[in-house]
């Protein structure tokens, strides 16, 4: 589907056919700056849903429909579902035009959509109605205007301050409040524009406050997988992902950050279970309610989580089709671009490297200049693979050149330069190495490692693992084998449940004499990869290993 050409389409029905929200209210959309997904899309009509989450606050209104709409985009909101929360909130204002806090939810929805200037326009719209709703609904009016304000600075600390303290003067008067505690958790993220994915350690108490005040809220636990997922506390994601899963189970992102964490603890079978069934979800919704799946920002990351699942167990085939059917999505915002690196990041991977540089170059091609530096980049690693350096260091020039163009602050979860740049600094690390600076090569690549233990996230640390892989291959090629067995250590650390960290480890053990120490390695390393492709490579040196092993022996 051309989805621009859906989007034209769209505007032309809404304006000769006056379908904009029905006849109730024809100014509620109007003049609305256009986001990628089609206008005609989030106004559509939508019907009442189960199994979406269980937040719900009282607004002022007389109509029990749109109470009960609003209700339900507060739940899609709160699981970042943008075009079912969209809808909704268009639904309340069916039934009820002058619902200011719908409007409330739509400055949020377009916000999640990259569109501030509709969220700007739909908070104005809540703004001009404050004197028809409660003391608290007011209260929530001003923290939104203060939130805005901070997001057109993401480095104002005192703005980021004046909205904090919005929240806190709000919470005085209303301390059962389990949404203020949410936005209060919220605002404890780096910046003003956070909505619960980059929790920090000081998030976790107003989030377990939700849950005192409301047990089982399903918000709370969603945004708790999150926070927990950033500052390493795996045990207690996988707690509370189990909890949202259980409460949410109509939306495949609640099923998916339950997955998040089963893979973490090794738990992969259950996990790949959990992102086919959050696959399936989306599928089924997708037809029924005849949307582009190219326009849901989650589809694209839930496959490349299970497609890294299946690289994992050494399901090699299985993998490449899964990632290449979210390559093929477009890309709509600079988050899901950036996360289209998997593919040239797995065919280096798997030595591909002609494929890996044809992909690179398509990826550093993008309109979003954070997937362009990671393609220059990836194309310097493929032309390292290629034997090509020179071409690779013109490369790394370029990455670096790009990387300054990437901001360091970013709204939302867009990736800003330091999660960007160890991407060019894992070029520079291999290229030094190879070229006889050995010792900053090292140094770069150890400093490298330690960052890639530590990134937050479910896909950094997805992909962390495999370059990990691909910087313990280097180290073996160019003869480096303490950075080797420190690398293979990390892999260790990093993931003890993936064949590759066991073999990794073998290979080190066998350069050091240790053939007991190598041959556990390797016995492990094929556990691990029990169910792997029959043809895997990896395999076959495991098994020649074994057997020199012996012969040794």
């Amino acid at each position: 589907m051309n989805w621009s050409g859906y989007r034209i389409v769209a505007v032309v029905l809404l304006f000769s056919n006056g379908l904009l929200l029905g006849q109730q209210d024809a100014h509620v959309g109007c003049a609305v700056p256009p986001s990628y997904v089609p206008a005609e899309l989030l106004e559509r009509t939508v019907k009442l849903r189960s199994g979406i989450g269980n937040s719900h606050e009282i607004i002022t209104t007389q109509s029990r429909e749109a109470q009960a709409y609003y209700n339900q985009g507060l739940n899609y909101l709160e699981s970042y579902v943008w075009i079912e929360a969209a809808r909704s909130f268009y639904e309340a204002l069916r039934h009820d035009p002058n619902l200011a806090m719908a409007y409330i939810g739509l400055s949020r929805v377009y916000s999640g959509l990259d569109n501030s200037a509709a969220a700007k326009r739909f908070f104005e719209k809540a703004k001009a109605l404050a004197s028809k709703v409660s003391d608290r609904e007011r209260r929530r009016i001003e923290i939104r205007e203060k939130q805005l304000e901070a997001m057109q600075n993401l480095e104002d600390a005192a703005k980021q301050q004046a909205y904090k303290a919005t929240i806190d003067t709000a919470l005085v008067a209303d301390l059962d409040d389990p949404q203020l505690w949410l936005l209060r958790g919220n605002a404890e993220e780096p910046n003003a524009s956070g909505r619960g994915q980059r929790g920090t350690a000081s998030s976790v108490a107003f989030y377990e406050q939700v849950l005192r005040i409301m047990p089982d809220h399903a918000s709370a636990h969603h945004f708790l997988v999150h926070t927990y997922e950033n500052i390493g506390q795996i045990d207690k994601a996988l707690e509370h992902g189990e909890a949202y899963a259980r409460l949410v189970p109509s939306i495949p992102h609640a099923v998916h950050m339950w997955a998040h964490n089963l893979r973490r603890v090794g738990r992969i079978d259950e996990a790949i279970e959990q992102f086919r069934k959050a696959d399936q979800l989306e599928r089924t919704y997708y037809e029924k309610e005849k949307i582009d799946p190219q326009l849901d920002w989650h589809h694209g990351h839930n496959l490349d989580l299970l497609a890294a699942c299946y690289q994992q167990k050494g399901q090699i085939k299985l993998a490449e089709k899964t990632m290449r059917e979210a390559w093929a999505l477009s890309a709509m915002e600079a988050y899901r671009a950036f996360s289209l690196r998997e593919l040239p990041n797995f065919l280096i991977h798997r030595g591909r490297y002609e494929d890996a540089l044809e992909a690179s170059r398509d990826l550093a091609k993008s309109k979003f200049i954070q997937a362009r530096v990671a393609g220059h980049a990836l194309a310097g690693q493929a032309l390292i693979g290629l034997g090509r350096i020179d071409e690779a260091g013109k490369a790394l020039e370029t990455a670096q050149r790009d990387l300054e163009q990437v901001p360091r602050v970013t709204t939302g979860i867009d990736p800003n330069r330091a999660i960007v740049e160890p991407w060019v600094q894992a070029l520079r690390g291999e290229l030094l190495l190879r070229t006889g600076n050995a010792k900053e090569g090292k140094e770069i690549l150890r400093g490298l490692l330690r960052g890639l233990r530590t990134a937050p996230g479910a896909d950094a640390w997805a992909q962390g693992l495999f370059r990990l892989e691909v910087i313990a291959r280097t180290a073996r090629e160019t003869g480096n084998w303490d950075l080797a067995e420190f690398t293979a250590q990390e892999m260790i650390a990093h993931d003890a449940a993936y064949g590759g960290s066991h073999l990794a480890l073998a290979l080190v053990r066998g350069h050091k004499g240790n053939a007991e120490g190598m041959a556990e390695s390797l016995i492990s390393a094929r556990q691990y990869w029990r169910d792997a492709d029959t043809d895997l490579p990896e395999l076959k040196v495991i098994e020649e290993e074994l057997a020199a092993t012996q012969v040794r022996n």
